[in-house]
């Protein structure tokens, strides 16, 4: 919900929210493409809630088999915690030094298409907002 909230608010600034699904945390996302949506509306985070965002088919984020998306994004902003977790609730091979550590990483592309920012998976949305108002400084006519 936090993740609507955001989009809703920051989206005049031509912010946009894509989310990956995907089963390589905790196995988390076990069910088919077609279940997605209905787990969030009915189970978590429930309630009816429905992504105001682009919501992508559940593909791999790390390993032999992860979309490029993720190669390219890893490989451009350093890992944001030297700790990679549990292997016991990671399901991926080759485990490397750059990959996501858990559900709910967030990175910040700019405008130009180049990754800018990577955020651990327990950093607040509040705090992730406050970093892209900060970057949006930037492009502020002065």
């Amino acid at each position: 919900t936090e993740l609507n909230a955001l989009q809703e608010e920051l989206k005049p600034f031509g912010l946009v929210v894509l989310g990956f699904p995907c089963n390589q945390f905790g196995k988390q996302e076990p069910g088919k493409n077609s279940e997605i949506l209905s787990g969030l509306k009915y189970v978590r985070p429930g309630g009816g809630f429905v992504p105001n965002f682009q919501l992508f088919e559940k593909g791999d984020v790390n390993g032999e088999k992860e979309q490029k998306i993720f190669t390219f994004l890893k490989n451009s902003c350093p890992p944001p915690s030297e700790i990679l977790g549990s292997s016991s609730q990671l399901f991926w091979e080759p485990m490397k030094v750059h990959d996501i550590r858990w559900n709910f990483e967030k990175f910040l592309v700019g405008p130009d298409g180049v990754p800018v920012m990577r955020w651990y998976h327990k950093a607040s949305v509040s705090t992730v907002k406050s970093d892209i108002l900060e970057y949006l400084k930037q492009f502020e006519i002065q």
